[in-house]
């Protein structure tokens, strides 16, 4: 029993001494070791061995990429607005030996270096550049931490403003803006419609107006071509007959009631009414000229002929075609009768 004791003390004692001995660093770890109190080596990840009682670590870091958030800090902008910055930084440990004692906290000193550094830049931006231009200080402020946490053995990979805050009056003076904003393209995207509207519509108007217009023009045209050519007919009809004036004459006379049929108010009878009556009794009275001048319905036109107005005129010369008619039916019966008797 008095030999066991000594061999478990000296066992105890030889594993203290190989458990002090050996550090096993974890994959993406760092430990910095230090030998009577100055800084030794870095210990790389796998096994490593220490000298018991003489080698201690002093700091452990991990060199993975890390993400830290800072909490909003106040900045004036340059038109005197107060804002809350809030920050996110990514950045890695390059120089475990630096990292650990070229600054005491360099979380702090990032913190506070993040925090002037935005101070000089939105100090000279309003508050709608400060808003507008989130890319621009992201790159600034990324190339000022970079340079100066590089002696502390710290990459900054990247930084990002996650939040600017202006004051409640303020951002109710902004919603008013936009809603106002909203308004005015509201409006003028309203006006432009009705613009537009309104030009189709006249657009619409004018071409139905002028193909309504061409439509009359081409009817006029066509309607015009046929009346030329009707009157070409019935004068190659006339020149091929060779109707003398005594035919046209009584035509005359067969024409002259239709133009009151439309009734405008106010007719005049033409003068050449009485020669044509009298070419057309003379035509067929031949030597009966006394008998005729002793007829009444004869006499009747041409004491009847003469300018009237409204419907005595329509009347008169109407009464006076239908007897210039009687007229030359009854002469042209008498000489019906005539030929008969010759014939007969």
């Amino acid at each position: 029993m008095e030999v066991l004791v000594p061999i478990i003390v000296l066992a105890v004692l030889v594993a203290f001494v190989v458990g002090a001995a050996i550090r096993i660093v974890p994959q993406a770890r760092r430990y910095n070791i230090e030998r009577f109190g100055r800084y030794q080596r870095t210990l790389q990840p796998g096994l490593n061995l220490l000298i018991p009682l003489i080698d201690r670590v002093n700091t452990k870091l991990d060199i993975r990429e890390q993400v830290y958030s800072s909490d909003p800090k106040p900045v004036i902008t340059e038109d005197n607005l107060v804002v809350n910055i809030d920050t996110v930084l990514y950045y890695q440990i390059t120089d475990p030996r630096a990292a650990a004692y070229e600054v005491a906290d360099y979380l702090k000193a990032i913190d506070q270096l993040t925090v002037t550094t935005l101070r000089n830049l939105i100090g000279s931006m309003d508050l709608e550049s400060t808003l507008t231009s989130r890319e621009t200080i992201n790159t600034r402020l990324r190339e000022v931490l970079d340079a100066a946490t590089g002696k502390w053995g710290i990459r900054v990979n990247r930084v990002e403003i996650k939040a600017i805050d202006p004051p409640t009056s303020i951002k109710e003076a902004m919603e008013k803006q936009m809603r106002a904003e909203r308004d005015k393209r509201a409006a003028i995207l309203h006006a432009e419609g009705e613009r537009q509207s309104l030009i189709l519509k006249a657009e619409g108007t004018r071409t139905k107006q002028i193909l309504e217009a061409e439509g009359r023009q081409k009817a006029m045209i066509l309607e015009a071509d046929g009346e030329a050519k009707a009157l070409e007919q019935v004068f190659r009809a006339v020149h091929a007959s060779d109707a003398d004036p005594k035919v046209l004459a009584y035509k005359y006379l067969e024409m002259l009631p239709r133009l009151a049929e439309n009734g405008n108010g106010y007719f005049v009878i033409p003068g050449e009414l009485t020669e044509a009556v009298k070419t057309v009794t003379s035509a067929f009275t031949g030597d009966r000229g006394a008998k005729a001048s002793d007829d009444p319905h004869r006499a009747a036109p041409t004491e009847a002929i003469g300018p009237a107005t409204g419907p005595q005129a329509v009347e008169a010369a109407t009464r006076a075609a239908n007897n210039a008619r009687a007229a030359v039916d009854e002469a042209l019966a008498e000489a019906e009768q005539a030929q008969r008797n010759v014939l007969g």
